[in-house]
């Protein structure tokens, strides 16, 4: 019969060194191995100059204004509106295309603008909270909201009155049950849903047709 290899025999850790000293010992081997790789490859990237997409100039049309930004591409348009434009009443609060905080209208819809790249936003009419007043003159939906206790905190409300704009343009003449579902993509912490329907009702009435008093 052959005696096995010396290859071929397990390894044993040596005396004094416990089975668990030796798997951990083995494992900080192995780790330190891929770290060192690892570096080697950033070292080697960084020398070729590969860093990944840079800031690029862009131009956005909002409230019917050109604003020239420089950003990165895998900026947001709610970002994009909040830091580099200062236009902050959208909010970023999910940042997933849940909540509604960051609405805003696009070429005439509605689009969450957390989920809308600013580079894919070039071109089109981006509408904010921030150009619906004429002045001190509030947007008749702005004043409903106020006249229905519409608002609490008041953090998603600059989403709220955007998507009830869009609802209403399209929807000029809404029931109660039509704006149930037609605000149904954004959320309220506080609660003031009743407060909301019935302002976006009272708004339908002052804007006769989706157009603004005036």
């Amino acid at each position: 019969m052959n005696s096995p290899k010396d290859s071929e025999l397990p390894v044993k850790p040596k005396a004094g060194v416990s089975r668990r000293g030796f798997i951990g010992g083995v494992g900080l081997g192995g780790g330190a191995l891929g770290a060192g790789l690892l570096e080697q490859e950033a070292q080697a990237a960084g020398a070729a100059g590969v860093t990944g997409p840079g800031a690029v100039p862009i131009t956005l049309t909002v409230n019917g204004k050109p604003v020239k930004v420089t950003v990165e591409p895998r900026v947001t348009l709610v970002d994009a509106l909040r830091n580099y434009i200062n236009m902050t009443g959208a909010k970023r609060v999910c940042d997933r295309g849940t909540c509604g905080a960051c609405t805003v209208i696009m070429n005439g819809k509605t689009v969450y603008a957390c989920s809308v790249l600013a580079i894919d936003a070039q071109g089109k009419n981006i509408e904010t909270i921030e150009g619906l007043s004429t002045g001190n003159q509030l947007h008749p939906i702005s004043k409903a909201f106020v006249d229905n206790d519409a608002q609490q905190c008041g953090y998603c409300t600059p989403g709220f009155v955007m998507a009830c704009k869009g609802f209403l343009d399209e929807h000029p003449n809404p029931t109660e049950h039509d704006v149930l579902h037609g605000l149904g993509g954004n959320l309220c912490r506080c609660g003031t849903y009743m407060g909301i329907r019935k302002a976006a009702l009272q708004a339908a009435n002052e804007m006769k047709g989706g157009k603004k008093n005036g």
